[in-house]
């Protein structure tokens, strides 16, 4: 099963897409609470070189309410993150599964929100 929500973007660049990412995240009502470059944390702190890697903590305020009132400590698993990875030929964009992260979570009003946020962020997806 897989975990992630993916696309594979072609012949764009990481910066292309990473603007197209976050445009379509806002437009499905995500705003960006934190971004790693892992790239360059890896290269400060391990001294490697890697390709393009970001992640993006998306969240939907309504959503994580929502979720928060149902099950406080739900918080530990928030926000959804989306990751760019550069590969060759172009960029892959993958968005955490809600559904998938929250089946630790014994509480089915949760898993249909977690439902809804999993269909926002496939469209966000679908939307670069």
């Amino acid at each position: 099963m897989d975990y992630t929500i993916n696309r594979t973007i072609n012949g764009e660049s990481f910066h292309d897409v990473d603007t197209r990412t976050r445009k379509a995240l806002s437009d499905a009502g995500f705003g960006i609470l934190t971004e790693i470059d892992v790239t360059t944390t890896m290269k400060k702190k391990l001294d490697v070189e890697m390709p393009p890697y970001r992640i993006l903590g998306a969240c939907n305020p309504k959503m994580a309410y929502q979720a928060i009132e149902m099950e406080p400590r739900v918080g530990a698993m928030l926000p959804c993150n989306v990751i760019l990875r550069a590969i060759d030929g172009g960029v892959e964009v993958s968005a955490i599964d809600p559904v998938m992260s929250m089946q630790a979570i014994d509480n089915s009003d949760l898993h249909a929100v977690a439902g809804q946020v999993r269909d926002l962020l496939r469209k966000a997806v679908e939307a670069i």
